[in-house]
């Protein structure tokens, strides 16, 4: 077997043809050289220099054993710079899963941010349902989700990263817009368009009927949120989703919201990734952006306002 050690020394030896200058590159003894050059001819049972005086040349065997480890020591250097890349994230990949409500609304301007200060990290994001996604985290296809904790693993750490605020919406001319509030329990009693199994808002709208010992009266069940605000606005029923998601319907007065009677109900999402697998460097700057980005917020806010926050600043700095 080929010892890597003995043809480093070869390499620097067969490049400045000394063995001393070898000794000094290699921060060890020019007898050391003499010492590994002929345990390395031995191991090959070929002659690899002629001396000539003080003067020391390359044997053809030699020249052709030198050309094989100039090109692997060319590729420990690339090697090396690879690695330091990647500590400086100069390089690397960024494995990130969400909700797809998320990934539209709130994950472009997030990610914009993430990618200006780390322009040379190639993301790969990854959509949907919260539990999907954190299935994805112990199937390693991610490494970190922004998602709401749809179901508790022992093997994922799930961060605190936002609270959102729950929505009534109906269509603008709905029968509970001409209430102040509403109570779960009338709520039971319209057609309702649900969000997926798996999803951390379908647990949530679930526990909360669950609590005033009723059901919802589920219509269809969907993952997208855009097609639940087109059949709530055509009428066909009533739904519970992230306000934020539907603040431009809801400012143009395409859909109409209803204030609960039960305390408002919040979504809490959190920075989700495996408790005993170390990240990656980008995966790990990430991580530290949002919670740079958290810490900063005393009372609980929704990823809307810190988008908004983002954009302020945005905007003060291109000033």
């Amino acid at each position: 077997m080929l010892n890597l050690n003995q043809l480093r020394v070869f390499y620097h030896a067969a490049k400045n043809l000394n063995y001393t200058v070898a000794a000094g590159e290699l921060f060890i003894t020019q007898p050391a050289v003499t010492a590994q050059m002929k345990a390395f001819e031995e191991s090959c049972n070929l002659k690899l220099f002629r001396k000539k005086g003080r003067n020391l040349f390359l044997t053809d065997e030699g020249c052709a054993l030198y050309g094989y480890a100039e090109r692997i020591f060319k590729y420990e250097k690339e090697i090396e710079n690879a690695i330091d890349d990647m500590h400086e994230l100069k390089r690397g990949v960024l494995s990130l899963g969400t909700t797809k409500a998320y990934a539209r609304y709130f994950m472009p301007l997030m990610l914009t941010t993430f990618h200006e200060n780390y322009p040379d990290i190639k993301i790969q994001l990854n959509e949907g349902s919260s539990l999907d996604m954190t299935n994805s985290l112990l199937d390693f296809k991610n490494e970190v989700a922004v998602i709401a904790k749809a179901e508790d693993l022992p093997g994922v750490n799930f961060s605190p990263f936002s609270k959102e605020e729950m929505a009534v919406i109906v269509a603008t001319d709905h029968h509970l817009t001409r209430k102040k509030s509403v109570s779960f329990k009338e709520l039971a009693q319209e057609p309702f368009i649900m969000k997926e199994n798996g999803s951390g808002t379908r647990k949530l709208v679930e526990q909360s009927f669950a609590n005033v010992n009723c059901e919802p009266n589920i219509l269809m069940e969907t993952s997208n949120t855009e097609f639940i605000k087109q059949l709530v606005q055509r009428g066909d029923g009533i739904s519970i989703v992230v306000k934020e998601a539907v603040a431009l319907e809801l400012g143009e007065k395409k859909l109409a919201q209803v204030p609960l009677k039960n305390p408002q109900i919040y979504l809490d999402v959190s920075i989700a990734y495996l408790k005993a697998q170390a990240l990656s460097p980008p995966a790990r700057a990430f991580v530290e952006t949002l919670r740079r980005l958290r810490a900063e917020e005393i009372d609980p806010m929704g990823i809307g306002a810190m988008m908004a926050k983002i954009l302020a600043q945005r905007r003060k700095a291109s000033k």
